[in-house]
């Protein structure tokens, strides 16, 4: 199964145009969305994936109730504005997994296919379709963004009372009738 999950990130690169990497970031980051969903889960957890293989596993931190956990070191936090710095939460810290021994961290593998429940798997799908959704955007972004102002021609492929869809060449694009404003597909 693990080749297959391989393969299958490297056609989506060749259909899509997606990075294979950024594709097994996001795989990692829903993987680890799910496992935390799952009974038993490790508040301090990561998960990785070997590149060649599709090895996936997960590695949680033991420590107990005294101990500190030990982070990178973290710039002082801006407080964006408008934003009112009581409500204000800070980003959680990076833990700084080399500074733990082998002893103190715990290696699950996650390859079994029983290992994730319904929930978790469904968390792990809506993860991925969504950072593919975001790379998808940012590679029209990156295409047009230096067009601005510039008049294009398209085929209208869809449309309904709200909106239109238009392709121009391979890039697909949605315009919103109601602001006049072109976006990326959902």
């Amino acid at each position: 199964m693990n080749r297959e999950i391989i393969e299958a990130i490297k056609q989506i690169e060749r259909e899509k145009g997606i990075d294979s990497e950024t594709l097994l970031i996001a795989l990692e980051d829903a993987l680890l969305a799910a496992y935390k969903k799952t009974p038993e889960a490790s508040e301090h957890a990561r998960v990785e994936i070997d590149r060649d293989s599709g090895a996936m596993r997960v590695f949680q931190l033991i420590i107990g109730e005294e101990d500190e956990l030990r982070t990178l070191p973290q710039p002082e936090p801006v407080i964006p504005e408008g934003v009112d710095p009581d409500e204000f939460e800070p980003p959680e810290p990076e833990i700084d997994w080399d500074a733990y021994a082998d002893e103190e961290i715990e290696v699950i593998d996650v390859t079994s296919d029983n290992f994730f429940g319904r929930i978790a798997a469904q968390t792990a799908k809506q993860v991925i379709l969504q950072r593919i959704r975001e790379a998808e955007r940012e590679m029209m972004y990156e295409e047009y963004v230096d067009r601005v102002g510039d008049v294009v021609t398209g085929i209208v492929q869809q449309s309904d009372h709200r909106s239109a869809a238009s392709r121009r060449c391979c890039p697909r694009a949605s315009r919103s009738r109601a602001s006049g404003t072109t976006t990326a597909p959902a």
